[in-house]
Parts: structure tokens; C-alpha cells; sequence
């Protein structure tokens, strides 16, 4: 019975440093994935994201994007968007209530 529960304990050991290194890999590839959104340390939005966020079509963004309204870069053949250039955005467009 000694043995069995010497057993035991190693494969809690083992299974608890491997979960330990998934829980490092995991928090690398969260560092990794942040940095690949980023663009001279601003923050890149995809049309979904951005559509989410304004609650708007695909076709209302392609039309900013066409009149000049919102700026845009491609990378790889998809649309993004700079975090400040959306806030920018908003800023411009915001008109308080009238009264």
C-alpha cells in the first residue's frame, strides 16, 4: 500500500509540474498574441471587431473607409484599425444633444 501511494504521489508530481508548463505556454502565446495586435504600440481592431464596437455594418465601415472618413491600413490583405484613429474618429463625429 506504501508503494502504491509513493506511485501516486509521483504522477501528481509529474501531472503538476506539466500543468505548470502549459500554464507558462499559455501566458506566452496571451504576451505573443497581444504584441501581434499592435501597431507602434497602438492597438489594431479587424472590421469585426470594429463593427462590434460601433454597432455598424461592414458596408458603413467600407463606406468611411471609401470617403475618407475613417483611416485604415491593410496588412496581409485585411483590413485594420488604429485604436486612436477610431477615438479620433468618435471625437469628430459626436455632436452633444440639443436642448
Amino acid at each position: 500500500m506504501y508503494k502504491e501511494f509513493k506511485e501516486f504521489e509521483e504522477i501528481r508530481d509529474f501531472l503538476d509540474r506539466v500543468i505548470g508548463r502549459l500554464d507558462a505556454l499559455e501566458r506566452k502565446i496571451d504576451r505573443l498574441t497581444r504584441r501581434q495586435n499592435c501597431m507602434n504600440g497602438d492597438e489594431l481592431l479587424d472590421t469585426q471587431d470594429l463593427c462590434l464596437l460601433l454597432k455598424t455594418s461592414k458596408r458603413t465601415l467600407q463606406r468611411y473607409r471609401r470617403n475618407g472618413v475613417l483611416p485604415f491600413h491593410y496588412i496581409e490583405g485585411k483590413v485594420y484599425y488604429k485604436l486612436s484613429d477610431i477615438h479620433e474618429f468618435i471625437r469628430k463625429s459626436f455632436q452633444p444633444a440639443k436642448k
